[in-house]
This record gives C-alpha cells, sequence and structure tokens, in this order.
C-alpha cells in the first residue's frame, strides 16, 4: 500500500517528537516506523546514498531538521545521537557505474530499498522523503519535503548525509587534484574547472551533463 501525502510548501520542522505523520500511524498499531531519505542526486560524482532510521517514539532530538539547513557542525553531532539512540539505522548506497547504467532516479529508490533491507529491526510502515514510492511489500507513505515535516525522515537525512559526506572527503585522499572535500562532488565553478583541467575520474558520472560537454 502506497500512500501519497500532496505537494506541500516546505517549512522548518517545529517538533522533535512525533508529527502528525507517525503519530498517524502509531495509532494505527504501527510501532516501528522508518523514515526514509537520499542523498547526492544532483553530484556529478560518487554514489547516491540512502538511510533508513526508526526512532524511538518516546525520544527527543533536539535541533532535529532537514539536513540542509543545519551546518556541519550540527550535522556531526546529531549523527553521534541518532545512531546511538535510534532502535535502527541503515545504509544503502549505488555507484557512480550503476547510476549511468539504470539512471539517477532508478539508483536513488534501489539505494532506498537497500537500506531498509539493511536495517536490524522490521519496520511496520515506511515514511519516505519525495513522490515516488520503492519496492516493497511494506505500507509506505511518500511525503514531498518529508525531511523538514517528519523527524524520522529528517533522522533518515542527517545519516545519510553525514556517511556521504565522509565518503566524498575519502576519495579526495585518492583523487587530490578533486577538492571532493569542499564540494562533495557537486557541479560549482570549481569543480567544473577541475573535471575541464583533468577530465573525470573512475567516480564521475558519464550520463551528467558537466562531466562530459554535450
Amino acid at each position: 500500500m502506497v500512500r501519497r501525502s500532496p505537494l506541500q510548501t516546505r517549512k522548518t520542522l517545529q517538533s522533535p517528537r512525533n508529527t502528525s505523520f507517525e503519530r498517524a500511524l502509531l495509532e494505527e498499531g504501527k510501532e516501528f516506523i522508518a523514515g526514509i531519505d537520499e542523498v547526492g542526486r544532483g553530484s556529478l560524482a560518487g554514489p547516491v546514498v540512502a538511510a533508513s532510521c526508526i526512532l524511538p517514539p518516546d525520544e527527543t532530538f533536539p535541533g532535529l531538521n532537514d539536513s540542509k539547513l543545519l551546518t556541519p557542525e550540527k550535522r556531526e553531532e546529531l549523527f553521534d545521537l541518532i545512531t546511538k539512540k535510534a532502535l535502527a539505522w541503515a545504509i544503502g548506497s549505488v555507484d557512480s557505474l550503476e547510476i549511468d547504467r539504470i539512471n539517477i532516479l532508478q539508483a536513488s529508490l534501489k539505494a532506498m530499498q537497500l537500506s531498509v533491507k539493511a536495517l536490524s529491526l522490521q519496520p511496520k510502515a515506511l515514511l519516505i522523503d519525495g513522490q515516488y514510492p520503492i519496492q516493497t511489500a511494506l505500507p509506505q507513505q511518500t511525503i514531498p519535503f518529508g525531511d523538514s515535516l517528519s523527524p524520522s525522515i529528517a533522522a533518515a537525512s542527517i545519516l545519510a548525509k553525514v556517511t556521504r559526506d565522509r565518503w566524498m572527503c575519502e576519495y579526495e585522499k585518492e583523487y587530490p587534484l578533486f577538492r571532493f572535500s569542499r564540494h562533495k562532488g557537486y557541479g560549482t565553478e570549481r569543480h567544473l574547472e577541475e573535471i575541464k583541467m583533468h577530465g573525470p575520474t573512475p567516480i564521475h558520472r558519464m550520463t551528467f551533463r558537466g562531466v562530459v560537454p554535450r
């Protein structure tokens, strides 16, 4: 079963406790609710990374919000808190070669699906950021801008973002001519200039505009 929430305007997450999305599912008896989000869809290099996270329903996480609205320091702080207190969490990823093979949308959905399968605790329902459901028999609800509306999705967005950022910093050690620790593979002016000067690396997405001239 897939529920789709209507398109909503992005806003700041007001409460670190359960929002109406989580509350409605809890009232249906679905105790373990996994929030799911991904990062890296628009990047020119590196993997797309997704996270699934099941939060305790009675726990608060001060400062929890969409990862894009937080400083790197706050994301790291919340990453440590979430990984310690979450009932279960997991990461799924798809590399640049497979992104080029199946396209970025399908790769993003696959990364989400992999993160759900990797959970140590079976969720009873899924809250997914965005408009597209994943392939699963579990009840799921898609929520546009869910990372700023649902604590569970916000937590997943932080786990995915911090994980991917750390991986991109490691890639800079392997490819020192590229400042992956700065631009994380996104199409900044500096990154585009690096591609022009040095050519793409094995982790670049060869089907993306900006990597190969069109």
